[in-house]
């Protein structure tokens, strides 16, 4: 494998002199294996060739065969260099270029910048700044390219101090492999992980031995991952099929569709079967490229990456918003805020609708692509983006970044020293703020280290913001056969009276998961063909922080005698006027009786055990009575409406806690005849 010929060299360049002699490739100095340096020039002649192809992944087997002959010419470790650095494992180059200048000074005008990219992709960014230096001062040709790689040293000095509080690890061979895994996406709960991977799986391999292209799909039990699954058809087909994004859910995938010009799709997991993608509309895909996306939470909102005319420079990230008629709009450049003159890349936006993460070649990178934050704050405005330091940031590329709904698990694509092999996926464990933690003043001289300790300077850290967001999931069944059920889950602003978003349950599972950022008081409503409705309150002030609720919700048939809880309809306190926020609720419940127009019902009303029994059945009655009145005014005859006060007599929960007295305190409505 390329990598263990890169740290074996390294390791052996440790122990040679500076007294090393070039040695050239000709026939007077293998007097003695004459078929040695045949075999040698042989190899060589086939690098060229290739390296002249820009091949630089076979030439450099070659050249490593030749190297294994004699490892002592300039020339030939300054050529494996190149490839390394025309590589995905481009810090392996470093020691190549190092022996090429310790064998020949002048081994290329352009040496001093070949160890400068050496240097700054091995994170010795002081060293770097000299070679970059010396370059300029030697009639460099890529001026502007040197001074942006200064600047970007010049940010990984600053930025060493500031680490994200982190573990990361590479996810092993469970997740990765010998060749290129990228791209990972997660479901909002992190229990789903879906990948990009060039191994074979049935391809054959392109001239360079690379493989197109698939995706493969990974679950977690408990705290483990299953071995990695290919996603199968339709998604994967015999070309390029790379994952972009995924809804928080995970019953929504976006994929990039490598035949022709390449376009973004998106299909629908339907019980365990993925349907056939579809194309993102027009305002998406355009004649340009188009290369990363993500739903926002509620669907509503599309992110992506395009080079379309109009950016400010490069790849940037866009926004296209959904209608009324649920039609893309027009896209919309996210502006100078977040998108620079150079490439933006892999846009993710958190669960919670405004907390926005992607890499930039901008901003303050320190080498490669970086990842980024940024915020939008109440005015609709994102605050400057702010690089995440490391671990999570190397000086090469570091892309495809995802987080939790937790914020305490992410993972990103990263070509580092304890890879697999080309990009591997990593993942990251987020402490939070806790205290500083004491730093050994011990010294170690590690040379070799198997699995390299994760390090963690503690001077300056970039703050880990509150999670302000509620997951709620669970599954949704028929309440007498408990078989799962096909529903849609509306969810609602109850004090705007309107529907943010609509998700729907797994058809097989009837599982569902959606995300409700803190500051609002929602309804969750579940609606099926044949079912009364099932509502859900939760009201979340805005300082609540990350919590995940389990409901698991029985759905009830339309038919006599059944009751279902309307936890939507509110009262002023001690009163039976009804809230604003009630409307929405009792608007479904009109609907349901113009539905089903020979439904009659009966509303009753419910109170906990504080006060007197008399009181607290008028003001039951009073409150049923008030909902009878206002569905009357909704245009429901009122033959098929009674109404009934039980105040405290019939609790559905325990009248001790502060909980169970507010789930006493309810109105209900109960089948009498259908």
């Amino acid at each position: 494998m390329i990598k263990k010929s890169y740290i074996i060299f390294a390791i052996a360049l440790l122990a040679q002199t500076a007294i090393a002699q070039n040695v050239l490739f000709e026939k007077a100095n293998f007097p003695n294996d004459k078929e040695g340096f045949k075999a040698a020039e042989k190899n060589i002649s086939e690098a060229n060739y290739l390296f002249g192809q820009q091949n630089y992944v076979n030439a450099l087997e070659y050249y490593l065969n030749a190297n294994g002959f004699n490892d002592n010419n300039a020339e030939l470790n300054y050529k494996i260099g190149l490839c390394y650095l025309n590589n995905i494992e481009r810090f392996a180059c470093l020691p190549y270029f190092e022996k090429a200048y310790m064998l020949d000074r002048n081994v290329a005008p352009d040496i001093h910048y070949a160890l400068g990219r050496g240097y700054h992709l091995n994170g010795e960014f002081d060293k770097a700044l000299g070679e970059y230096n010396a370059h300029l001062g030697s009639s460099a040709t890529n001026k502007d390219e040197v001074l942006k790689l200064i600047k970007e040293c010049e940010n990984g000095k600053k930025l060493k101090g500031k680490d994200s509080r982190a573990f990361i690890d590479n996810m092993g061979k469970v997740i990765n492999s010998e060749f290129d895994d990228h791209s990972p996406l997660i479901s909002a709960d992190a229990t789903t992980l879906i990948f990009t991977s060039s191994r074979a799986n049935g391809k054959k391999p392109d001239y360079t031995g690379r493989f197109d292209e698939d995706i493969y799909i990974s679950t977690r039990n408990g705290l483990n991952w299953t071995d990695a699954k290919t996603i199968g058809e339709p998604v994967n087909t015999q070309y390029n099929d790379a994952t972009v994004g995924l809804s928080p859910d995970g019953q929504i995938l976006i994929i990039f569709d490598g035949r022709k010009d390449g376009n973004l799709q998106y299909c629908w997991l339907e019980g365990d079967k993925w349907e056939y993608p579809k194309n993102l509309p027009k305002n998406i895909n355009s004649e340009f490229g188009e290369t990363s996306a993500c739903f926002s939470p509620d669907g509503n909102t599309l992110y992506f990456v395009s080079d379309r005319p109009g950016g400010k420079g490069g790849k940037d990230i866009w926004m296209s918003k959904k209608d009324a008629k649920d039609k893309f709009s027009e896209a919309r450049n996210l502006g100078s805020t977040i998108n620079t003159p150079y490439n933006e890349e892999t846009v993710f936006i958190h669960p919670d609708g405004r907390t926005l993460y992607f890499s930039s070649k901008g901003h303050n990178s320190m080498g490669g692509y970086d990842v980024f934050v940024s915020h939008l704050n109440e005015a609709g405005i994102w605050s400057e983006p702010e690089n995440l330091g490391t671990p999570i940031n190397s000086p090469d590329d570091d892309m495809c970044f995802v987080i939790s709904a937790s914020g305490r698990f992410g993972y990103l694509s990263s070509a580092r020293p304890d890879g697999l092999g080309g990009f591997d996926i990593y993942k990251l464990t987020f402490l939070g703020p806790e205290k500083p933690l004491m730093v050994s003043t011990e010294d170690n001289l590690i040379s070799v280290r198997e699995k390299p300790v994760t390090q963690m300077v503690m001077e300056e850290s970039v703050e880990i913001k509150t999670i302000r967001l509620t997951i709620v999931k669970g599954t949704v069944k028929d309440a007498f056969t408990q078989k799962p059920v096909s529903a849609s889950i509306d969810i609602i602003d109850n004090e705007k009276n309107e529907i943010i978003f609509t998700s729907k349950t797994n058809s097989a599972t009837g599982k569902f998961l959606v995300s409700l950022p803190s500051g609002k008081n929602y309804g969750l409503v579940v609606k099926a063909d044949e079912y009364l409705f099932h509502s859900e309150n939760f009201n979340i002030p805005g300082a609540t922080e990350y919590q995940e609720i389990e409901k698991e919700i029985d759905l009830a048939s339309v038919k006599k005698d059944v009751k279902i809880i309307l936890k939507n309809v509110f009262f002023e306190t001690g009163s039976a006027k009804l809230e604003p926020t009630s409307y929405a609720e009792l608007g479904r419940l009109t609907k349901m009786l113009a539905d089903y127009p020979t439904l009659k019902i009966e509303i009753s009303g419910h109170t906990d055990n504080i006060g007197s029994a008399t009181a607290n059945q008028k003001l039951s009655e009073s409150r049923a009575k008030a909902v009878v009145d206002f569905l009357i005014s909704e245009g429901v005859d009122a033959a098929r409406l009674e109404f009934k006060g039980y105040g405290m007599e019939q609790p559905i929960a325990d009248n001790a806690s502060k909980d169970g007295k507010a789930m006493n305190r309810r109105v209900e409505f109960k089948v009498i005849s259908n």
